[in-house]
């Protein structure tokens, strides 16, 4: 039951009440692009980019092709043109007020209406309206949009500095940071409309925004505040309507802001992925002049309590979330944008990248802070998934300026991010940046650039000023004090110092920056994992959509590898732990093994250690463009070897090892609410399934915890041939079966033999796989087919049955048993 109570009006200043709000779309005119300076023009599509209108017109490349990208650069140096007309009615004109919506200009873009400047955008984060009713005739329109070279707008600014700052001509620039280049992602300096233009018609009075606000939630009741911002162009009484509830109120001329206190009887909570349903509840709210409909605002939200706790204990502060009152370990991946031209991503893209981080057992996405703030459609899918969201601000491994034109523009930017996002239920964290903080600590930038100390005051005032006044400031005034959690930077400190490991989030790059082995992982465990990772290659087929010749002298392979020793850094972990294929086809296979078998130690360490450790987020979940990198799904949404791993490692109970001087400690991870009980079993055993020796017991593990289960003395285990053996260790619990598998030497050292594989199709869709000895990640393939579990151990004279997406056809398979 919902009931709706008493309200508070507090006012402010302008508008009038006559007639429902309506929206026309311009985005669906006739529009035309050119370069400044040349007479020829081509069709353009809104919303869209310089390089997509560039290319739909085969006037360049593809910039995903080949080497294509560094022949564009000169795309970035140059000024674009938009232009546009559309015709008004005079019932249209009638209306009293007429407001041009613009909801994402890339990036400087002075605009003209009927020849007359009514917009000078510097912010691609923003929401602009303009009030346009006095430029507006009857009959035709014109619309022209000039879009500034970004980079040499920047370049413009720096210049103004008596000192450079770190990261160059991006950070005086309100843009994507990674259209500027990042070691994962091309430089595609992109300008346009690439975001929707709508005219926005009204007569009388509309909603501007509706902040609900959870004021007191228990098992009885949810007491919600629905603070609402009216335009209104008198002063009168109107009629609100939450649902079935309607109360009159009375409006003054201008801005007013009303409060009106809600209550839900019996409420159901929101839960991420794993504990329970994420339920939403969808509300509409009305605003009447009598019986006449004036606007309405749609608005979804879930009822939860989330609490970030940092508490001192024996070893240093604590840091993890509680959601409705239990702790949760945090297990996700770091988001980037999934294009490096955000137009071509559509709802199903933004949808499908949620749905396959919840498959990976996933409940935490950050969205990166060098990125974009989100499409809606990703933070409604998260809502609906139960992934809560770590939100970072767009600032990311640089210094930024402190002037005030630079303050009021980024105060605007959040202030339209926070109004928007702020009733996602699935929001946890705000984060003003990443690593910003680490990086003027850590990375040597007051030597790189001769800083005096004049200079480096400056620099660190700037970034106090926007990082710990400004943002907390509007989040305050956006959201209400006590209404979030701010974290200023992200890491808190950096994976070089031994504090970074005892409080706060961690980025631990010392596998893959520093060359560190993989085992390191284990030891280097913080409080909460927020960045790590390591590259793989993404699947021959990808490889395949942007070159024909696959090998390593192809200039095309080696530009779409960003990390300048990336592949040297991959061939230098592979040979610690592989035996190096020597076919480029072998090599791509092997890397992804690479990478999930190093993902999986830092991962099972992290999950080991709770209650130290209670968050886990992997460097990368996606891509932008096909490219050898971090993430774990690649561009074109294809799981590579270190997504299945992923879903394996992140499962709700876990089996899983830790060896230290010939101890095997067998771990059970369990992160439901009731413990987990079960028959142990464990098992050495040849690669020819035969058994030396197995132990029974019954056991459980702690609910939401890891604990020992077991411990095995290796130099006890009878005829132990660690080349040739591994442990298979069970717990059954009433047929709900955890199976962990352990070997005890590198891949490289496995006595593998040829494999006696078979398969048969149970269905179309369903296939059976047997083997009479042990078939190391085997690796199963057909063009455009998803299968459930892939790059899987079969072991001996055990099926394995593997559901695929469709009709399997024309299957290929790889393992490492045939590359020796």
């Amino acid at each position: 039951m919902r009931k709706l109570v008493v309200f508070l009006l507090l006012f402010s200043s302008s508008l009038s009440l006559f007639g429902q709000e309506t929206y026309r779309d311009l985005s669906t005119e006739n529009w035309q692009f050119h370069q400044e300076g040349k007479s020829e023009k081509y069709k353009a599509n809104v919303p869209r980019t310089v390089h997509t209108d560039l290319l739909q017109n085969n006037l360049i490349p593809d910039p995903f092709l080949e080497d294509n990208e560094a022949k564009l650069q000169w795309i970035e140096n140059e000024n674009w043109v938009y232009e546009s007309s559309f015709s008004l009615t005079s019932k249209e004109l009638q209306h009293q007020n007429i407001q041009l919506q613009f909801d994402g200009l890339d990036t400087y873009a002075t605009v003209f209406l009927n020849d007359q400047i009514i917009l000078q955008a510097n912010n691609m984060f923003r929401t602009w309206n303009i009030e346009v009713k006095k430029q507006l005739r009857k009959g035709n329109n014109s619309l022209k949009i000039i879009f500034l070279s970004a980079p040499k707008k920047g370049k413009e600014l720096a210049k103004q500095l008596p000192y450079t700052l770190p990261d160059k001509e991006r950070v005086f620039v309100r843009k994507a940071q990674y259209h500027f280049g990042w070691d994962w992602g091309p430089r595609l300096v992109t300008a346009g409309i690439y975001k929707k233009i709508q005219l926005h018609f009204s007569n009388h009075g509309y909603i501007e925004n509706c902040h609900i606000q959870q004021k007191k939630l228990t098992k009885e009741q949810a007491h919600l505040l629905f603070k609402t911002k009216i335009w209104s162009n008198k002063k009168g009484n109107f009629i609100v309507q939450i649902e079935n509830h309607k109360r009159e109120i009375r409006l003054e001329k201008g801005f007013n802001t009303l409060e009106f206190p809600y209550e839900i009887e019996q409420p159901k909570l929101w839960w991420c992925n794993g504990l329970g349903e994420p339920h939403l509840y969808h509300f509409t709210v009305q605003l009447y002049d009598k019986k006449k409909l004036l606007s309405e605002k749609k608005e979804t939200i879930g009822l939860r309590n989330i609490e970030w706790v940092q508490e001192k204990d024996n070893s240093g502060k604590s840091f993890y979330l509680k959601l409705n009152g239990i702790p949760v370990f945090m297990k996700g991946a770091n988001y980037i944008p999934p294009h490096s031209f955000l137009p071509e991503v559509s709802t199903e893209n933004y949808n499908n990248l949620v749905v396959q981080a919840k498959n990976a057992n996933m409940n935490m996405l950050r969205v990166w802070g060098g990125g974009v703030y989100a499409d809606d459609t990703f933070y409604n899918a998260c809502d609906a998934n139960g992934i809560l969201v770590w939100q970072d601000f767009m600032f990311a491994c640089a210094m930024y300026p402190g002037d005030t034109a630079l303050l009021n523009n980024v105060k605007a930017e959040i202030t339209d991010n926070i109004i928007r996002l702020r009733n996602h239920p699935s929001i946890a964290i705000w984060c003003g940046n990443n690593e910003n903080d680490e990086g003027w600590h850590n990375w040597g930038w007051q030597k790189q650039f001769n800083y005096s100390k004049e200079d480096e005051n400056q620099i660190w005032k700037d970034y106090e000023k926007l990082f710990h006044e400004l943002i907390p400031a509007t989040l305050n005034e956006t959201l209400g004090e006590n209404q979030y959690f701010y974290w200023p930077s992200s890491p808190s400190i950096g994976w070089g110092k031994k504090e970074s490991l005892t409080q706060g989030d961690s980025h631990y790059w010392g596998v893959w920056w520093g060359k560190e082995p993989f085992e390191m992982y284990t030891q280097k465990v913080g409080r909460f994992m927020s960045e790590y990772g390591f590259q793989g290659m993404p699947p021959l087929s990808t490889f395949k959509k942007f070159t024909t010749n696959l090998n390593w002298e192809n200039p095309s392979i080696k530009a779409h590898q960003k990390h300048p020793t990336g592949y040297e850094t991959i061939d230098e972990y592979l040979v610690r732990d592989y035996k190096k294929p020597s076919s480029f086809e072998e090599y791509v296979y092997v890397s992804q093994l690479l990478q999930a078998e190093g993902m999986k130690t830092a991962i099972e360490a992290h999950r080991r250690a709770m209650p130290y450790c209670m968050g886990s987020l992997y460097w990368q979940l996606n891509d932008c463009w096909p490219v050898t990198s971090w993430s774990s799904i690649d561009f074109y949404g294809n799981w590579k070897a270190f997504h299945y791993q992923a879903k394996r490692s992140f499962e709700r109970q876990l089996i899983s090892f830790e060896e230290k001087n010939n101890i095997v400690d067998i771990f059970g991870i369990n992160e439901d609410l009731s413990t987990f009980y079960g028959q142990l079993k464990i098992e050495l055993i040849d690669f020819f399934g035969r058994v030396y020796w197995q132990y029974e017991t019954s056991s459980f593990i702690h609910p939401n915890s890891s604990n020992i289960l077991n411990s095995i003395n290796l130099t006890t285990l009878p005829q132990l041939n660690p080349n040739h053996m591994f442990l298979k260790v069970t717990l059954d619990n009433s047929g709900q079966k955890k199976e962990g598998i352990y070997y005890f030497v590198k891949p490289k050292d496995l006595q593998l033999h040829q494999p006696d594989i078979r398969f048969e199709y149970l269905s179309n869709h369903q296939i059976k796989i047997t083997s009479t000895t042990l078939i190391k990640n085997l690796y199963l393939e057909a063009e455009g087919i998803f299968f459930e579990d892939n790059f899987f151990d079969v072991l001996p004279n055990e099926p394995k049955i593997i559901q695929a997406s469709k009709e399997i056809k024309d299957l290929k398979w790889y393992s490492l048993n045939t590359i020796q």
